[in-house]
């Protein structure tokens, strides 16, 4: 096959990886379960080329994203649920819908202030629509059913937390949550005893949940928090392999002590 600009072409390719027995054998086997990790890691990628005000980085993982979303398509034409031009047809429709101020009869007549009425009144009719369309879950609607269930884990967890607020369900002392983190720490310490590691996972969860209350309560963005910690973890590690490299070492011959002191040589240093 030769490039193309076309998306027939990644279509195409798609419905070829997909086909059984001349296709690619893990693309076949793939599920929309098994593929949504990799849908989270591309668009986590494209926020990252952004972050760096990488364009090429950007153009190619944006494609990658792209990519997601045909895979997704593909896999559910093959269950007779959709396909990709409906999923197309589908943000169209959305989009027109959503901006009558450019598409639509009122276009260039609407001010800023209208604009936004206009959208919040589009949000509630959609809204309402869905809720017509899923009864059942209406039922079930609670305060925290409009926090959105495909939110990243940190960015849910905060919203959680900050529409439970709102009515007084929450600490008013950032130290009443420290004082939750030792109370889980220690949950943590007796499931490690018990060995039960669906019950560690539990608690390592729960912990994790208040880390994240004492990072809103504190002003802290979490996301932003741990990503700085990734880069701090790298910049320590590489001082590790760099003076071991100077010396004419590997990691591999290095102990677990001196790869600490080097550790904290780091640390000091910056």
């Amino acid at each position: 096959m030769t490039s193309s600009r076309d998306i027939a072409r990644l279509l195409d390719i798609m419905a070829a990886l997909r086909t059984p027995k001349t296709g690619c054998p893990w693309d076949i086997e793939q599920t929309f379960e098994t593929i949504v990790p990799y849908t989270i890691e591309e668009a986590f990628e494209v926020a990252d080329a952004i972050a760096r005000g990488d364009l090429g980085d950007l153009k190619d993982e944006l494609g990658d994203l792209l990519l997601q979303v045909v895979y997704h398509a593909r896999m559910a034409e093959e269950e007779n649920a959709f396909a990709f031009p409906d999923v197309v047809e589908a943000i169209v429709t959305k989009m027109i819908r959503r901006h009558p101020h450019v598409f639509g009869e009122q276009a260039g007549k609407l001010t800023p202030e209208q604009v936004k009425g206009a959208w919040g009144q589009i949000k509630a009719e959609e809204k309402a629509e869905r809720a017509a369309r899923h009864p059942e879950s209406d039922a079930q609607s609670s305060l925290l059913s409009s926090v959105k269930a495909g939110l990243p884990a940190l960015t849910r967890a905060i919203e959680l937390q900050r529409k439970a607020s709102t009515v007084g369900f929450d600490w008013n002392d950032p130290k009443a949550v420290l004082a939750k983190i030792h109370e889980e720490a220690d949950e943590i310490g007796e499931a490690i005893d018990s060995g039960d590691k669906e019950e560690i996972q539990s608690e390592v969860g729960d912990l994790m949940f208040v880390l994240v209350n004492l990072a809103r309560h504190v002003g802290a963005d979490p996301d932003l928090a741990l990503r700085k910690a990734n880069a701090k973890f790298e910049r320590r590690f590489a001082h590790i392999e760099t003076t071991l490299r100077a010396a004419g070492r590997s990691l591999d011959s290095a102990s677990l002590e001196e790869m600490d002191r080097l550790w904290h040589e780091a640390k000091q240093n910056e």
